[in-house]
């Protein structure tokens, strides 16, 4: 009994030694960081047997606050179109990005829309930019190759560098993948007037379904230095029903709302331009130059012996 006693009598010895060694940790942590604050309740003890403590927040939470107030506003303050800020944006995509636009532009089909499944409201210009670059290029590059490769087989063709070429194909691409949208965009806009219904897209979102559906032309143009005339309009004809189908399906959701009428005349009118800008670029850039006006040789005259020899035989004078 008397050893029970003595340790039931120093049950609250040790309780109030823990308890004062508790005190002293939370003194020390309190002098290492003033901000802190320990909890009141002694029942807020962690399973290590030290006291909660819990450090006061409130000045963080107003930093966290402030910071995204100002990121908010940045967000809302927008560049001015004039700033070069502004056009970074547009070109802030990777190479998974624009290979996936690029498949999706190849491999256009009913009911997948280019805009929806590909640009997801966010244009790029980077592929657009660099596809226009890369087609004028690769057509200037085939042209010369073309009459290269004529004046092997025909030596009468005079062949020199033609780099205007480059400058003609380099204002033809970029004119028709910027004036094209531009007029659509703002013929669909002036539709939406009249048409509640119809959303039509964006400038840039028009301006990179045009610059994504040129890619097909790249490879097409290398084919065309096979020198098979059939062979080159098939594979023409190929790639302007994969360019032209792509656009098709893409426009169809915004004009289907419109009349079939002016939905007709629209999408043909995208065709038809579409077709012309193959054709013409066919046409111009691969004709063989022409062969030069070279004075026929003078060819003998095959005369009988006869008139040979009378012509050499010396005149007789006549007296």
């Amino acid at each position: 009994m008397t050893s029970r006693r003595a340790a039931q009598a120093q049950k609250p010895l040790a309780t109030r030694a823990e308890t004062a060694s508790e005190f002293e940790e939370a003194t020390n942590l309190l002098a290492e960081t003033p901000d802190a604050a320990t909890t009141s309740r002694t029942d807020q003890l962690t399973p290590q047997g030290h006291v909660a403590v819990a450090v006061g927040l409130g000045a963080e939470d107003e930093v966290e606050e402030n910071d995204k107030t100002s990121l908010l506003q940045e967000e809302k303050q927008q560049p001015g179109f004039w700033t070069f800020d502004y056009y970074q944006s547009f070109f802030d995509v990777d190479t998974s990005q624009v290979l996936d636009r690029i498949k999706g532009s190849l491999l256009p089909r009913p009911g997948h829309n280019f805009v929806r499944h590909h640009l997801r409201n966010r244009p790029d210009l980077y592929g657009p930019f660099w596809i226009c670059a890369t087609l004028a290029f690769v057509l200037a590059i085939t042209g010369n190759l073309t009459l290269v490769l004529a004046q092997r087989k025909d030596p009468s063709i005079h062949y020199s560098p033609q780099f205007h070429k480059v400058t003609v194909a380099g204002i033809t691409i970029y004119c028709y993948a910027w004036l094209v949208p531009l007029a659509l965009w703002g013929f669909l806009r002036w539709r939406k007037g009249v048409r509640e219904r119809m959303g039509p897209y964006t400038f840039l979102e028009t301006v990179c379904v045009y610059g994504y559906s040129l890619f097909v032309f790249i490879p097409t143009v290398v084919l065309w230095l096979i020198p098979v005339p059939w062979l080159q309009w098939l594979f023409g004809a190929l790639a302007l029903a994969l360019s032209a189908s792509g656009l098709v399906f893409t426009l169809w959701p915004v004009v289907r709302e419109d009349t079939r009428l002016v939905a007709a005349v629209l999408l043909s009118a995208v065709v038809l331009l579409h077709a012309l800008l193959a054709v013409g670029c066919k046409f111009y850039f691969f004709q063989p130059l022409p062969l030069e006006h070279i004075a026929p040789p003078p060819q003998a005259i095959s005369l009988s012996p006869n008139t040979l020899l009378a012509s050499t035989s010396p005149r007789t004078m006549v007296t």
